[in-house]
């Protein structure tokens, strides 16, 4: 089964910018959707964005125009470009891809906004 490796986590001061990647360790057929989710403390994990294969975004409120999802199809890729952070985007950062009813987790990576 395929694996999904997250990567671009890190510590950063609120203003900053971070660009978090995902990557799959075997090729992912028939993907239709790709997205980040994050679970931040003593939270439920909530949708982040998300991107269809034409290339159709959705964000949530909390994070529009801040951040940008994109894609790189042929190398089965994700990526999530952050700007503009603040404390309360800290959390833990996950992958997610779904192939019909398949369904791919990353292991999550760590992002911490210090004020």
């Amino acid at each position: 089964q395929a694996q999904l490796v997250e990567s671009g986590g890190g510590l950063v001061q609120a203003g900053g910018s971070l660009r978090l990647s995902c990557v799959t360790s075997t090729r992912i057929f028939n993907i239709d959707r790709m997205g980040w989710y994050r679970r931040a403390p003593g939270k439920q994990r909530e949708l982040v964005a998300t991107i269809t294969n034409g290339g159709r975004t959705t964000y949530a409120d909390s994070v529009k125009g801040r951040f940008t999802i994109s894609r790189d199809n042929a190398e089965n890729t994700v990526y999530l470009q952050m700007n503009s952070l603040k404390p309360e985007d800290t959390a833990v950062y996950y992958c997610n891809i779904g192939a019909g009813v398949w369904n791919y987790w990353g292991q999550g990576t760590q992002v911490t906004v210090s004020s």
